[in-house]
C-alpha cells in the first residue's frame, strides 16, 4: 500500500493557503478517484481505496504542519509501509512557480513540515513532490507569507500545479518514479 500524504495545517482559517498545497492535493485526488478522507485516527483524518489498480491511503495529518512527523510514524508503524511506499507533497517556496519537483529522497532543506517527518521516522528515503506556490516578497516574512492565501491570478497556476502533482502520483504508484521525474520536473506552466 502506498502512503500519500499532503501536508497542511487543519482549520478553517489555514484552507486556501499556500502551507496547504499538500491537503488540496489529497482534496484533489480524494475527488477524482472517490476516496472519501473522513476517518480520523493517527492524528489524522484519512481514507483508503485505489489508484492505478495501487492499494492507497491518502492523509492529511491534523497536527500542524511542525509536528507531520507524528502522523506519519504512527500510520507507518501501525501498517507497516515501507518507507520507499510514502509519497508526501508539500509547499516549495524555492522552485518557479508554475513548477512541481519530484524528489526520491533527499534533506529537509526549510521545511518544518518535512524536518519533522524524517526526524520521526529516522529516514529520508520517501518519495516528495514539491508544489511551487510562489517567491516570499522581500517585505513579508516567511511565516506571514505561506499562511497567506492566492491571489486571482495565481488561482489558475495552483490548480494547473495541483493536476500535475495527481498526474505524477498515478505514474509515481504504478512504480514508474523516475519516468514521472523525468517528465514532470521538466514542465513549466508558465513561460518565462
Amino acid at each position: 500500500m502506498y502512503l500519500i500524504v499532503g501536508l497542511g495545517n487543519p482549520g478553517l482559517q489555514y484552507e486556501n493557503t499556500r502551507h496547504n498545497i499538500g491537503f488540496l492535493t489529497i482534496d484533489r485526488l480524494s475527488e477524482k478517484y472517490g476516496i472519501k478522507v473522513k476517518k480520523l485516527k493517527f492524528k489524522s483524518l484519512y481514507g483508503q481505496g485505489e489508484i492505478s489498480g495501487h492499494k492507497v491511503m491518502l492523509v492529511k495529518p491534523q497536527t500542524y504542519m511542525n509536528n507531520s512527523g507524528e502522523a506519519v510514524r504512527e500510520i507507518k508503524n501501525f501498517f507497516k509501509i515501507d518507507v520507499e511506499k510514502i509519497i508526501v507533497i508539500v509547499d516549495d517556496i524555492d522552485i518557479d512557480f508554475g513548477t512541481i519537483r519530484i524528489r526520491k529522497k533527499g534533506s529537509a532543506g526549510t521545511h518544518n513540515g518535512m524536518k519533522s517527518i524524517i526526524y520521526q521516522i529516522q529516514d529520508d528515503n520517501f518519495t516528495r513532490i514539491k508544489v511551487a506556490v510562489g517567491q516570499k516578497p522581500d517585505y513579508m516574512d516567511l511565516a506571514n507569507f505561506v499562511l497567506s492565501g492566492f491571489s486571482e491570478s495565481e488561482v489558475k497556476v495552483i490548480r494547473d500545479e495541483i493536476d500535475l502533482a495527481v498526474e505524477s502520483i498515478e505514474m509515481i504508484v504504478d512504480e514508474r518514479v523516475d519516468k514521472a521525474m523525468s517528465l514532470y520536473n521538466s514542465k513549466r506552466l508558465l513561460e518565462d
